[in-house]
């Protein structure tokens, strides 16, 4: 890797389908197809541009992996990872917003880092799975992934040396669907 390149593009996957005022983590919404396509496209040309191997690293939810289908219809080589999927809601996952309920919404942003009520992943356990893969990523020679937010935002903390926040109000804005971000 040359001095100055980033060691991971990640892009977020394009916005799934029906996903608006849900709580989606690990539930496997569909994208649009030609927004799957449009933003493979994007790799394909930034990869072209900076010379960067035709490999990408997805989750295997079909949100992240239909951009990687793409791409492995035009000869990339692609790797489908579940180290790279959402954090995990459990019993939230698909549910609306206003039927999870204000009381437990809170109680999970007051306590970001380690709260469980929903049955599911906590925010810490997010990190723990993102500081592993990104320690395998190092080795890699792939440096296009193709992610989810959470997961984007856990990446971007840990490699500014930060943790997971014990506040809801310490938590970044997502990224953009479709967005990309340097990791260095």
């Amino acid at each position: 890797m040359a001095a100055g390149e980033p060691l991971l593009c990640i892009w977020r996957h394009p916005r799934p389908v029906a996903a608006a005022g849900h709580c989606i983590g690990r539930t496997d919404l569909p994208v649009d197809p030609r927004k799957a396509k449009r933003l493979a496209h994007r790799i394909r040309r930034h990869a072209r541009r900076r010379s960067l191997p035709r490999e990408v690293h997805t989750s295997p939810l079909r949100r992240s992996a239909d951009v990687g289908r793409w791409l492995a219809r035009w000869g990339w080589v692609h790797h489908e990872d579940a180290a790279l999927a959402e954090i995990d809601f459990g019993t939230w996952d698909g549910k609306r917003w206003e039927a999870i309920g204000e009381p437990a919404v809170s109680a999970w942003c007051s306590d970001l880092a380690n709260y469980r009520g929903h049955e599911g992943e906590a925010l810490s356990a997010l990190f723990e799975r993102c500081a592993d893969w990104l320690a395998r990523a190092a080795g890699l020679q792939a440096r296009c992934v193709v992610g989810h937010a959470g997961w984007i935002n856990a990446a971007r903390l840990l490699r500014e040396g930060a943790g997971p926040p014990l506040d809801a109000s310490d938590w970044p804005a997502a990224p953009g669907y479709g967005e990309r971000l340097d990791l260095r």
